[in-house]
């Protein structure tokens, strides 16, 4: 895994072992980020269910002010906070350890400008995500990760990518 553009380009991310994190393929990431990259310079990002960091730290490496990640397991927050470090950190960026759900319903509308979410597939939390982003749209652009078999509200527009889909929610659509 690697940054695909940016200040930090080519860069290499370590991901945690085991099953506990899918990492986004770079294909993915790349559409993902060619998609949004309009709206990143000086962007407040959110990264939710970040895993290794690799969205927000892509998002910061092409010119985000502020990036939030999310994440509540302790072996992926170690590999994000040491993928941080090893790009030689970032004053914009902060850490939070907790569940994505409720992160997100403490949020008011418009608090951030690109919200990425890479849930676990299992889960429903893609659909709790979208839902919560519908009530209070806590960014003007929610994109999601998921099952490309799971279908998350017709309000947002998919692109599928084999067994992966992003979905993306906008405040102008």
């Amino acid at each position: 895994m690697r940054i695909i553009a940016g200040r930090w380009k080519g860069r290499r991310l370590a991901a945690p072992p085991g099953d506990l994190v899918r990492p986004t393929a770079d294909r993915v990431r790349e559409a993902w980020m060619s998609i949004v990259h309009p709206l990143l310079p000086d962007a407040r990002v959110l990264d939710l269910c970040a895993g290794s960091g690799a969205l927000g730290l892509e998002s910061l490496s092409r010119g985000a002010a502020h990036c939030d990640f999310v994440e509540q397991a302790p072996r992926a927050l170690k590999v994000l906070q040491t993928n941080l470090d090893a790009l030689g950190g970032h004053a914009g960026a902060v850490i939070h350890r907790g569940e994505a759900v409720h992160f997100v319903e403490q949020l008011r509308p418009g608090s951030y400008d690109v919200a990425f979410a890479d849930p676990p597939y299992a889960s429903d939390t893609a659909r709790r995500l979208a839902e919560q982003w519908l009530a209070v749209p806590f960014a003007a652009v929610f994109a999601v990760e998921h099952s490309s078999s799971v279908a998350l509200p017709t309000m947002g527009e998919t692109r599928r990518y084999g067994t992966t889909a992003l979905t993306f929610f906008r405040l102008d659509s």
